[in-house]
């Protein structure tokens, strides 16, 4: 089986970064994708997907020091579910999440790509 993800979009705000309970360094962030397309009357239509991203280790703290709010990325990983549970009481949550393996800034700063993982 294959559980790969490559997503190409923009920053919703900048990274996050805390640390496991190991001292693992982890960044999440938001980043929309866009998808544009003509209905059958040949109007055009527009939709926006949001996608949690998260990374772990170097790539945390290279995300966290490089990626900005509105800057265009490419994050290549994989699909995972996760749940959660809120600080109020029977609240609980699943959703899927991209795990980043590898990304690239892309857009007008710095000339040249970085690239982790």
């Amino acid at each position: 089986m294959i559980n790969k993800a490559i997503l190409v979009g923009n920053l919703g705000g900048d990274p996050v970064l805390r640390s496991t309970t190991s001292g693992v360094p982890v960044a999440s962030f938001s980043l929309a994708t866009h998808r544009r397309w003509r209905d059958r009357d040949g109007a055009r239509q527009e939709a926006t997907e949001w996608h949690n991203v998260v990374c772990f280790g170097r790539q945390a703290e290279v995300a966290r020091q490089y990626l900005r709010q509105g800057r265009q990325v490419y994050v290549e990983g994989r699909i995972q579910t996760r749940s959660w549970r809120s600080g109020r009481p029977g609240s609980r949550g699943t959703g899927p999440r991209s795990s980043a393996v590898g990304s690239r800034c892309w857009g007008q700063r710095p000339s040249r790509l970085w690239r982790s993982g």
